[in-house]
C-alpha cells in the first residue's frame, strides 16, 4: 500500500486552526482532553477506538487519571497527512 503524502506546512496550519484545541507539535498534531475522572477518560478512549480501527489509523494515547492526550501522525509516512485530520475530526465528533 502506498504511503499517504505528507501535507505542506501551510495546509497543516490551516487544518489545525479548524480543529479547536488541537495544536501542531513537531511532526504531530496533539490535543489533551480533560474528563471528570478516570472512568470517563477510559470511556472516551473506547469511543475513539471504533473510528481508529475503521480507518486503520491509530493515535498514540496517553492516559493520566482524568486526562487523555492524543498524538496523531502517520507513522508510515513519517509526519502529518490527511489521515491525521480525518481521525481528529472523527474524535471531535465523539467528545
Amino acid at each position: 500500500m502506498p504511503k499517504a503524502p505528507l501535507l505542506p506546512d501551510d495546509e497543516i496550519d490551516r487544518l489545525v486552526a479548524s480543529l479547536p484545541g488541537w495544536e501542531r507539535t513537531g511532526e504531530k498534531i496533539v490535543k489533551r482532553f480533560t474528563f471528570k475522572d478516570f472512568a470517563e477518560a477510559l470511556a472516551f478512549v473506547n469511543r475513539i477506538a471504533e473510528p481508529a480501527e475503521a480507518m486503520n489509523h491509530h493515535p498514540d494515547v496517553k492516559i493520566h487519571w482524568n486526562e487523555v492526550t492524543l498524538d496523531l501522525w502517520t507513522h508510515a509516512s513519517g509526519g502529518i497527512t490527511h489521515k491525521d485530520f480525518d481521525l481528529a475530526t472523527a474524535v471531535e465528533e465523539r467528545t
